[in-house]
């Protein structure tokens, strides 16, 4: 027989999500086997919990008043070994972080492997993903975001301010021009960041389509493939400073309109509830610890 507890937990997981697939991810099963465990429940229980088709399910009369009875004793077990987690000063478990790409690759992770060095009892499982999540319903327990934010019932915590910059090889300078405008970019062969079904002027606030799918050179969900191609004279790059630090310092990208640089976007670190576990108030102390340095 199936773990009954894991088997609620994936219930809910898929409930929340409202996908199998998902929950495999999550929970790192095949889909196959979100599907026993959820088949196992309703066995026991004598009833269906899901309706399935084949593209969605939804909850039935009975499943809605189990998924609220499976989140309270969930919710129960958690803050039951919270407590004790607290007593004994001895905090275990793994923490889910959700993070973009380039904040999580050059800011968030070598804090998280200097957490993990001095906290054995502790893993963090953190995904960098620049996709929209659904904070309230997916399975994290910390969630960074840039710029502004929706109105929910999370709870944010301001970690600082996401700078952007303009800038090209020299090379490419040279051989262009230098634009003074942010009409003229539309003269120059632009690098741009994918945002999914956003265009660029609007996820960023400037007054240009330079650097929207339709006029770019290259389009990409990798800030770090822009800064290749712009450091090897293929166009002018708008990316955070804290990706082009680095280049520009050593001369190679030259930062260009500064007076038409987007306002700093905020960074905000997301969580659910005040009543968090021992082990994700620690993980948050630390963040904001080094971050704030």
């Amino acid at each position: 027989m199936l773990d009954k507890l894991k088997s609620m937990q994936i219930f809910v997981h898929v409930v929340q999500s409202e996908s199998f697939t998902k929950a495999a991810v999550d929970f790192a099963i095949s889909p196959t086997m979100i599907g026993k465990h959820i088949k196992s429940l309703e066995q026991q229980l004598g009833v269906r919990l899901l309706h399935r088709t084949t593209r969605r399910h939804s909850l039935s009369d009975a499943g809605q008043l189990y998924y609220l009875e499976c989140v309270r004793i969930l919710e129960n077990i958690s803050e039951a070994e919270n407590n004790i987690q607290t007593f004994a000063e001895r905090p275990t478990g793994t923490v889910r972080i959700n993070c973009p790409v380039t904040f999580g690759n050059i800011i968030l992770a070598p804090i998280v492997t200097d957490f993990l060095n001095l906290n054995e009892g502790i893993n963090i499982d953190l995904i960098l993903d620049n996709n929209l999540i659904d904070p309230l319903h997916d399975h994290f327990d910390l969630i960074i975001r840039i710029g502004e934010l929706a109105d929910s019932e999370l709870i944010a915590r301001s970690i600082g301010e996401y700078e952007m910059v303009f800038c090209a090889s020299p090379d490419y300078l040279e051989k262009n021009t230098v634009p003074d405008t942010l009409e003229s970019l539309l003269n120059h062969s632009c690098l741009g960041f994918s945002y999914g079904d956003i265009q660029a002027h609007r996820a960023l606030g400037i007054d240009t389509l330079a650097f929207n799918k339709q006029h770019v050179r290259l389009a990409s969900n990798s800030g770090q493939v822009l800064k290749t191609a712009a450091i090897n004279h293929t166009g002018i790059l708008l990316q955070p400073r804290m990706l082009v630090k680095d280049a520009l310092e050593k001369g190679v990208l030259v930062e260009i309109l500064q007076k038409y640089t987007p306002a700093p976007m905020g960074v905000n670190l997301l969580y659910k509830t005040k009543q968090l576990p021992l082990k994700t108030r620690m993980v948050i102390e630390f963040l904001l610890a080094k971050i704030k340095r």
